[in-house]
């Protein structure tokens, strides 16, 4: 890809993207490209509007000396303990510009957080050419050798037409994860969705990346095929995955805010989202299709239903599936409270029902509010919107 645009543009100091991945929220975010290089996809709410641009590797290696240099100041403020005080702190930074206090900012984050690890911004990092990428990851490595983790979000689509050699390269040069949103294994919901990627390149990209030796993060969508998919959706993606076998999955609920352009479709009724318990009959018959691999299921996002979904394969699905054979069995007075209460963050499992305190102010919220087991969904849809 070239760099013309790029390659002049002046440095306005450091930047940060607008999202990371949930697992990184300890993360020092550095931002290596600007929004998303395909940005079509039907579900998704970031980036709409905004421009792609590869940020020059000069650029980003400012960002991380700005950030070592704040790290170094930090370390020199701080007592035996590892503690700064607020004094000090507010000398330091009455002396920055207003450009430098963003890195500084990242960088006390950081400081405070561990130093443990790094997460490449934005939406698809590794569409920059190999030899970037490896400069940048060495640059990193010797600023911060106490790393333990850096990481990228990355497009199957892309990871696929990377050479072996140049991943094993990446690989050498520190990248240890790549997060990839997968969202589903169905060739008809991914034209669907305009996800601009086939499941024969989610295989090949997944299989790829596990060979290279980078830990790989799967994202897979529950409910992106609606109704009408819901089956093919499961079904196709436990097998996509049952050919790549990556360290983790996660899941992550589909939402339709009114800016996605899912959502035109959704009102139109071509689009039929699923209910909570069709959303989880299908998250359901997805985890019983999971065959063959050791992956680690993780279901770490606030519109989750069932945040107790996790575990590793195989030794842990009989008890993620009992998770949801539990609430689907529930009577449908106790399925609402459940679906309430977890979105509302008041509920960590069913079991969590059974706390008469608990289940007392889910009963008043649901009698002032009218909601009842019939129009629960549409309840729970108006909440999950206000979380995107």
């Amino acid at each position: 890809m070239k760099r013309k645009s790029t390659q002049k543009e002046q440095y306005k100091g450091f930047e940060q993207g607008p999202i990371r991945p949930p697992s990184e929220a300890y993360s020092l975010l550095i931002r290596v490209t600007r929004n998303c290089p395909w940005n079509k996809c039907a579900f998704c709410p970031v980036y709409k509007g905004e421009k792609f641009s590869l940020r020059p590797v000069q650029h980003v290696k400012k960002d991380i000396d700005a950030v070592y240099e704040h790290v170094r100041a930090l370390g020199s403020m701080s007592d035996s303990a590892g503690q700064v005080s607020r004094a000090d702190l507010d000398a330091y930074v009455s002396k920055l510009s207003d450009s430098d206090r963003q890195a500084f900012y990242a960088a006390l984050n950081w400081y405070a957080a561990g130093m443990e690890s790094v997460f490449l911004q934005d939406a698809n990092s590794m569409i920059i050419s190999p030899e970037e990428m490896i400069e940048i990851l060495q640059h990193l490595r010797t600023r911060f050798p106490g790393v333990v983790r850096i990481t990228a979000y990355a497009r199957s689509h892309t990871v696929a037409r990377i050479a072996d050699d140049r991943l094993k390269a990446i690989a050498k040069a520190g990248l240890n994860r790549l997060h990839i949103g997968m969202e589903s294994g169905s060739d008809a919901v991914l034209k669907m969705v305009q996800k601009g990627t086939t499941k024969q390149q989610h295989v090949k990209a997944g299989k790829k990346a596990v060979a290279a030796g980078i830990e790989l993060s799967e994202y897979v969508m529950p409910g992106l095929g609606g109704r009408a998919l819901s089956r093919s959706h499961a079904l196709e993606t436990a097998d996509a995955l049952n050919q790549i076998n990556p360290d983790y999955i996660r899941l992550r609920t589909l939402a339709i805010p009114g800016s996605v352009p899912l959502f035109e479709d959704y009102q139109a009724g071509r689009f039929e989202k699923l209910t909570d318990v069709e959303a989880a009959e299908e998250i359901l018959l997805f985890l019983q299709n999971l065959e063959g691999i050791a992956s680690r299921v993780r279901s770490d996002h606030i519109l989750n239903l069932f945040e107790d979904i996790q575990g590793t394969l195989p030794e842990d699905k009989e008890r993620m599936t009992g998770v949801i054979e539990a609430f689907l069995a529930m009577a449908p007075h106790d399925r609402m409270l459940y679906q309430v209460g977890r979105r509302l963050g008041q509920l960590r499992s069913t079991d969590d029902l059974e706390n008469p305190g608990v289940r007392s102010q889910l009963e008043d919220l649901c009698l002032k509010n009218g909601i009842t087991p019939d129009n629960v969904d549409a309840f729970i849809n108006e909440m999950m919107k206000r979380f995107i």
